[in-house]
């Protein structure tokens, strides 16, 4: 049996997009997402918990991102994870996990009271993600 990775967030951007152009002028933004989810404890205390990710889009998207997005903005990101290995300099193993997005919808409030409520996704903009299956029409191929 394949397995399904997905992973779906709403948050806010911790940092505005960095961006870099890797060989061939492909386009990588990387940026901090914060969610955070509230409950009350067993005396009635409202609780709230975050949790910080970093996620990285790809090409377009990350273009895309880089222009419209900034610190504070409230998106919804649907990708996969991913985790990376390396050694540091002492020899000493690290990990990072990241969320690759292939979806974006921009859930702001524009000026005029409007939501900005716009998807972007790679669907939108063909060979954004790195290396998904995808079919004569640019849409992902999932493996099941």
């Amino acid at each position: 049996m394949r397995g399904v990775n997905r992973v779906m967030l709403i948050g806010n951007l911790g940092k505005d997009p960095d961006m870099q152009f890797l060989e061939g002028n492909i386009g990588v933004a990387k940026f901090s997402l914060a969610t955070t989810e509230t409950y009350k404890d067993r005396s009635g205390k409202l609780i709230s918990q975050t949790e910080w990710h970093t996620v990285v889009l790809w090409r377009g998207l990350a273009e895309l991102a880089q222009k419209y997005l900034h610190r504070g903005s409230l998106v919804y990101i649907e990708g996969r994870l991913k985790t990376r290995s390396w050694e540091d300099k002492d020899g000493n193993k690290k990990f990072a996990t990241e969320i690759v997005g292939d979806n974006l919808i921009m859930l702001d409030k524009r000026s005029d009271g409007s939501h900005v409520d716009h998807p972007i996704s790679s669907a939108d903009n063909p060979g954004i993600s790195e290396d998904l299956p995808r079919d004569e029409n640019g849409n992902e191929r999932l493996p099941f």
